[in-house]
């Protein structure tokens, strides 16, 4: 789907509603939004190449989520899901997702999602790895 919303999104995938995904209300249920979050959100952890490990042993952890929905999904439909990082901290960055309905061809959905990298070795947070850092800052368009 190309959408205007969807250029602020470095990443951005497609994904076909499936019937399972509704509810007995006939919509997508809630729950199911936060998956369609997880799969971008994972897309854009590939393309950083910070894959389920790291010698280091730091990873990505959901420290919070939280949605706004603002249409409801059903099937059958094919959406866009689109991740982006404002902003970087020290230890955290927040991901702001999209979801649009090429069958509504609107606004589905959105959200945000806190990251904190983890120590998985100590159970502590630690600092973003520097290559992670740039990579999250290349994707973003803010390094040339």
């Amino acid at each position: 789907m190309s959408h205007d919303l969807l250029a602020a999104y470095p990443v951005v995938i497609e994904q076909a509603i499936a019937w399972g995904d509704m509810d007995a209300f006939q919509h997508v249920n809630n729950v199911v939004y936060f998956r369609y979050f997880e799969n971008a959100r994972l897309e854009y952890f590939k393309r950083l190449g910070w894959g389920t490990s790291r010698p280091d042993g730091v990873g990505p952890i959901v420290a919070s989520i939280q949605a706004r929905f603002r249409k409801p999904l059903v099937y059958p439909d094919v959406i866009s899901i689109g991740a982006k990082v404002p902003s970087l901290g020290d230890d955290r960055f927040t991901i702001e997702h999209i979801i649009l309905s090429r069958e509504l061809d609107a606004v589905a959905t959105e959200g945000q999602c806190l990251i904190v990298t983890f120590d998985y070795g100590t159970g502590k947070k630690a600092a973003i790895p520097e290559d992670v850092r740039s990579g999250i800052e290349r994707l973003e368009g803010r390094v040339k």
